[in-house]
């Protein structure tokens, strides 16, 4: 048996806080199951959500996702412990790589050995979560002596993010569910199999584990400006190499590289040539209310549990229509 779709929205809304606590309030009153933190410079996901929990009953909080990088275990427990009890049973927990911009560029913190980075500092948060007093000594991550006190309140599940094969299937074994990101519905039946895969090594059945995906949309009847502003925001995104080894790897080698070389010799024409229309449309959902609709039921018919909405425009108006689209009862699962 499956689990039941869900449906989810990413807040933060950049860069106005008080503008992300009134959505998240709509949200709840909406019936919305779950908002879903990005966690890419601006508000901090985790004090976003600490707050939003003190003024919410029901809704799920998501991380989705924090850079295992950038927080150590000990104080991501200390942080997750606070949060399940501020909203027992509400908190799920992502965890994530990043990319090489981000940790390298933005933090000056090497970007080494992710896929063990993510496994390790996933294994060692469930461990101290539970109270238990941590003596751990991994390949990138070392802790000894930490207890956490009190322990976390209830059954914090932990989510990995994750692109290409191998994440993809430690995601799986290790996670209690899966956060993916930005590729087109072709993609995902291979990307199931692997999750497949590493379900099976660590003795699940992939068809009862959470499978996320945040789909960037524009609901709008001005389709090329949606372009515009996807190809403003996610060139850059693709052109890291984290990214840009995932667009090759579900079949845009040409882009892929156009990118990677535009990007590294600053010509901008190049690189916006290689985030072509044809490609933007594959991996973004962009279009009247009823299209966006049915590409995310794409997704969905693929294997995607629990689709989250999140708008590429800053305008309000266009994220009023967007979130508004994807309400329950204009989009029922």
């Amino acid at each position: 048996m499956s689990l039941p779709k869900r449906l989810g929205i990413t807040l933060p809304i950049p860069p106005d806080v008080d503008a992300t606590m009134a959505r998240a309030l709509w949200a709840e009153q909406r019936g919305i199951d779950a908002i879903w933190f990005a966690d890419a410079g601006g508000a901090d996901s985790l004090t976003l959500a600490a707050a939003i929990a003190m003024k919410t009953e029901r809704i799920r909080l998501g991380m989705g996702i924090v850079p295992v990088y950038t927080r150590t275990p000990a104080l991501f427990a200390s942080t997750v412990m606070t949060l399940s009890h501020l909203a027992p049973g509400r908190i799920i927990m992502g965890l994530g790589s990043s990319s090489h911009a981000m940790i390298e560029g933005w933090h000056g913190i090497p970007f080494e050995k992710p896929l063990t980075r993510v496994k390790e500092a996933t294994q060692m948060l469930r461990k101290m979560l539970t109270g238990e007093r941590e003596t751990y000594q991994g390949r990138t991550l070392r802790s000894s002596g930490f207890r956490l006190a009190p322990p976390a309140k209830g059954e914090v599940p932990i989510y990995l993010a994750a692109l290409r094969p191998n994440m993809l299937e430690m995601a799986a074994e290790v996670g209690d569910g899966v956060v993916l990101n930005s590729f087109p519905v072709e993609a995902l039946p291979r990307m199931m199999e692997h999750m497949r895969i590493g379900a099976g090594r660590g003795g699940k059945n992939l068809e009862q584990m959470e499978i996320v995906n945040r789909h960037h949309v524009a609901v709008t009847d001005d389709v090329a400006a949606g372009r515009e502003q996807f190809r403003a925001y996610f060139t850059g995104y693709f052109a890291t190499p984290v990214y840009n080894k995932f667009l090759a790897w579900f079949g845009y080698e040409e882009a892929a590289h156009s990118l990677r070389e535009g990007w590294r010799e600053k010509d901008r024409a190049r690189t916006a040539a290689a985030m072509s229309d044809e490609l933007i449309d594959r991996i973004a959902v962009i279009g009247n209310a009823d299209r966006c609709r049915d590409l995310v039921r794409e997704y969905l018919a693929e294997g995607i549990t629990t689709p989250v909405i999140n708008p590429i425009s800053n305008d309000p108006a266009q994220i009023a229509a967007t979130f508004e689209a994807f309400t329950p009862e204009n989009f029922p699962l």
